[in-house]
């Protein structure tokens, strides 16, 4: 009886939307969870200051400023309009402009009067659309799998993935991104399985793909190597008919609207061509990816840090906690807990081959996953650019990842064990509490570490003082402006930016010019600053021997009396 009233339930036609509706519901909550407890860090600020229209270089250069003329940028300008976000995008940042003019859209819904922009609203726009993210990998595994169960078992892990969460709660364009993988994968499951029953593609999917492809390009030049892995994945299925048909099918007239798809593509990459090679002359924003001079044990880096972002799709329990005791259970437990999951996600997904009905989808989406890895270690090991070094790259492949694992957990929920599926949607649940408490996935600057530091250590007016080669710097210097603003610091504070382009000694000028013309006493922090240290600064205490550092900011302080 129970069976039958089971079953019931599951035929109704309002459970697969209501059940939909919680892994929604869930995902929404898990995103916007503690959405502004973290402070933005540098590549947010380039999203707070563009999106509004403004750009860094209103800040001067080589001479003490107050913190609210460094956070001028970060004030919304009623007069600045879509043309100056997208002006400002493509002379002073290295991305194309879609997602900008979208959040400053966006921001309309959250007036301003005249205080800094807000970051619940710029949060709140990437985190809304990482919800979105999760119907859409429903759809996506019911489209590649015909299977409803599978459609929910990936839903249900996008919601909790703390790798989702963490892009989610950035104020970047990473799940904007996402959509458009999402949605370009859903095409080429629907192309594949016409290639494979030999019928013409219709015209409405080459279109959408098509405009699909220009959306995701417009988002994120790196939406490219989704497109290079499906390129890969399209090939390896033209091979594999041609030798079934033992004869080159590349000139059959299916496959000549693949051909209308790529050269539709090619030219939505070509409009943006001019910017990504004005880019390169702005170089000095991603040379922290540029890795070409390895030595010794650097040459295994890209293998582990691609390791640690896989990882962190399904887990993460709390490895960056203060506490040595709590990092060393969890490690212990992420490891323990893969070395049990393992087996059974490699079981589904060996079963899912097996099976006529599914073999292809399942084809499809390993080839994008390992097409998207190998490429992302072909840049690492022979163009010298280490894509792996950001985790949130990795959203090129990731939603093929949970597809494949909702494949996978499909199997074990038919035909072993359900309590495995469900312990394993428990850790990532559990995972996504260790991102959204700051416990994991933290951000790459700490100002809320480093400002306690400034207000226990100065009693007098303090000079925070750093080199500047590009907007990078200042953003740094920025969180800690606004860390010091939105704390209520009584900290009486002005800043440095001692710009630099080749030799380091022009940042050493300009801070003992400084210097001289700043009323004593006052504590000079030198934040991250890169130049030999001025005359002037040897006249003062130092506080110790050595840097000393937070996450993001190396420092030393003197007093100046």
């Amino acid at each position: 009886m129970r069976l039958y009233n089971w079953n019931s339930i599951i035929s109704a036609r309002w459970f697969h939307p209501v059940l939909l509706l919680i892994w929604f519901v869930i995902g929404v909550g898990l995103r916007f969870t503690n959405l502004t407890a973290k402070p933005p860090w540098v590549d947010e600020f380039a999203t707070l200051v563009f999106s509004l229209g403004n750009n860094f270089l209103s800040v001067p250069l080589d001479r003490a400023i107050a913190p609210d003329i460094l956070l001028q940028p970060l004030q919304p300008n009623p007069a600045s309009g879509i043309g100056d976000v997208i002006h400002q995008i493509m002379t002073q940042d290295t991305h194309p402009p879609l997602y900008f003019v979208l959040v400053h859209l966006w921001n309309k819904l959250f007036p301003n009067q005249g205080e800094l922009v807000s970051l619940f609203a710029e949060r709140s726009f990437p985190a809304l659309i990482g919800a979105i993210s999760i119907p859409l990998t429903y759809s996506l595994g019911w489209l590649g799998f015909r299977s409803r169960l599978i459609g929910h078992l990936a839903a249900a892990m996008m919601a909790v993935s703390p790798y989702g969460i963490f892009l989610a709660q950035e104020a970047r364009h990473y799940t904007l991104a996402m959509i458009w993988v999402i949605l370009s994968l859903s095409c080429m499951v629907i192309a594949t399985r016409h290639i494979q029953n030999r019928t013409v593609l219709p015209l409405w999917l080459i279109f959408s793909w098509v405009g699909i492809n220009a959306l995701g390009i417009a988002t994120h030049y790196f939406f490219t190597l989704t497109l290079c892995a499906e390129t890969l994945v399209l090939m390896f299925l033209a091979w594999q008919q041609s030798i079934q048909a033992k004869t080159l099918i590349f000139f059959f007239p299916l496959w000549w609207r693949i051909y209308a798809v790529a050269t539709g593509t090619f030219v939505a990459c070509l409009v943006w061509l001019p910017s990504f090679l004005e880019n390169r002359y702005r170089s000095g924003l991603t040379a922290w990816i540029q890795d070409s001079q390895r030595v010794g044990i650097e040459w295994i880096n890209p293998i582990f840090q691609a390791l640690a972002a896989w990882i962190t799709m399904i887990s993460l329990l709390p490895v960056e906690s203060p506490q040595l005791a709590i990092v060393i259970v969890s490690g212990l437990g992420m490891l323990i807990f893969f070395i049990w999951a393992i087996p059974i996600l490699v079981r589904g997904i060996k079963a899912q081959l097996q099976q006529p009905q599914t073999s292809l989808a399942t084809q499809v989406f390993i080839g994008v996953v390992f097409g998207a890895i190998a490429l992302f270690f072909i840049f690492a090991y022979f163009l010298g650019i280490d894509l792996t070094r950001g985790a949130r790259y990795n959203f090129v492949y990731f939603p093929a990842v949970i597809i494949l694992v909702g494949a996978s957990l499909a199997v074990c929920w038919q035909r072993t064990s359900k309590k495995a599926v469900i312990l394993i949607w428990l850790m990532g649940f559990f995972s996504a509490v260790t991102v959204i408490c700051n416990l994991g996935y933290q951000k790459y600057y700490r100002p809320d570490l480093l400002v306690p530091i400034i207000q226990q250590n100065s009693q007098v007016p303090v000079l925070i003082a750093t080199t500047h080669k590009t907007l990078v710097e200042t953003g740094e210097m920025m969180g800690i402006a606004r860390e010091l603003k939105v704390s209520g610091s009584p900290t009486t504070s002005q800043f440095l930016l001692a710009h630099q382009e080749k030799d380091p000694k022009t940042s050493t000028v300009s801070l003992e010019n400084t210097l001289k013309q700043l009323p004593r006493p006052f504590d000079l922090w030198l934040v991250n600053f890169y130049a030999p240290i001025a005359e002037e600064v040897k006249q003062c205490l130092p506080e110790t021997k050595s840097l000393a550092a937070v996450n993001g900011y190396d420092y030393k302080i003197y007093h100046c009396q």
